[in-house]
């Protein structure tokens, strides 16, 4: 439990306000319009020792025979076995100013009751764009960094085997028409809107160069004038802009996985005055079955009579007051002093935030 909050805490410290080291405008936003654009296929993965789809994935059979059938191999579907063969999805991430002939990640995943894709080849895989056209190829042997053995009565498995990656399995075979934009002006546009980081991005572009060149337009987006002296060379000032550096603002939030049970606490939380107890409380049903029966010679029925034990607990909780506007190291300290397990943790701020009293938007996954 100490080693949770004190990782909670080291995660506060990390991003808080005094210590906080200063970001790149390219980290937090881009020119409007420069984006990646996400790409998809359908392939086949050969090579797979048994642990490919099942013979009643009828998709995996009809897609290895046509593939079969165009190079020029006539085969009887019913007699086509595919546990080494497994059907797959194929994802991908096209990135701006891509050139043809250039490598792009891909990400493969079973669509069939394949057990692993550990050891198989991707074929040639054709990736299309949301308007149908192919814009990259995909193949090669897939990376999956998981393992998955057993038989009848076990099993052993590491990490997740029926997704895996191919770094550079994708030749790009069409450019998107991703140019800079005509003129002297540039619209960025931030990854997450808030007028805090708009203003100070203006106030850094200005300062450096000169008044005027920066105008914020909205909470995430900002129009930048290139100075006369850049104009010739849009690239040069491009790269001169976005690594200036500036503090961005975030938003106070709390985030809580219940299933897994993290919880990440932003730097900015504050809570009211309020006091918090935490108790658990465990009801244990046991159930039973005893068996009357008479003696022998005897007359009578055997009979099964039900037994039931009820067994309640309730922890010792012990009542914390959280001053006004304590900081969220102070509030990990209070709440580790009360024994909270990470679950604990979830329960209290949900019951704070319905209080009113947790001035911090509370994100539940």
């Amino acid at each position: 439990m100490r080693k949770t909050i004190g990782i909670l805490c080291l995660l506060t410290s990390l991003c808080w306000p005094g210590v906080c080291l200063a970001t790149r405008i390219k980290d937090i936003a881009a020119i409007s319009g420069v984006r990646d654009n996400q790409l998809v296929g359908y392939g086949l993965v050969v090579g797979l020792n048994g642990s490919g789809d099942s013979a009643s994935t009828q998709f995996t059979v009809q897609s290895l025979v046509n593939m079969m059938e165009r190079m020029g191999i006539s085969v009887d579907r019913t007699a086509v076995k595919v546990s080494n063969v497994a059907a797959v999805m194929v994802t991908a991430q096209l990135p701006p100013f891509a050139k043809t002939g250039n490598g792009v990640d891909i990400l493969v995943s079973s669509t069939g009751d394949a057990k692993s894709l550990a050891g198989g080849t991707l074929m040639m895989t054709p990736l299309k764009g949301a308007d149908g056209q192919v814009y990259a190829v995909a193949q090669g042997p897939v990376m999956v960094g998981s393992l998955s053995f057993g038989g009848k009565a076990a099993k052993v498995q590491t990490n997740h085997p029926t997704v895996g990656r191919i770094p550079g399995g994708a030749l790009v075979e069409r450019q998107l028409p991703a140019v800079l934009p005509e003129g002297n002006e540039l619209l960025y546009q931030l990854g997450e809107a808030d007028f805090t980081t708009v203003s100070r991005f203006g106030a850094v572009v200005n300062e450096h160069f000169g008044a005027g060149t920066a105008v914020p337009q909205d909470g995430s987006s900002i129009k930048i004038t290139i100075p006369a002296a850049f104009q010739a060379d849009k690239v040069m000032f491009i790269a001169a802009l976005e690594g200036l550096e500036l503090q961005p603002d975030t938003q106070a939030r709390i985030v809580m996985n219940e299933r897994t049970g993290t919880i990440v606490v932003g730097a900015d939380v504050r809570i009211s005055t309020i006091a918090v107890s935490q108790g658990n409380l465990s009801l244990v049903i046991k159930e039973s079955a005893e068996v009357s029966q008479p003696n022998p010679l005897a007359k009578g029925e055997t009979v099964v009579v039900p037994k039931t034990s009820v067994k309640v607990t309730e922890d010792k909780s012990e009542l914390v007051v959280l001053p006004n506007g304590v900081t969220i190291g102070e509030v990990s300290r209070a709440l580790n002093a009360i024994g909270a397990t990470p679950r604990d943790l979830i329960a209290i701020f949900q019951a704070i935030k319905a209080a009113g009293a947790l001035h911090a938007e509370l994100v539940v996954l």
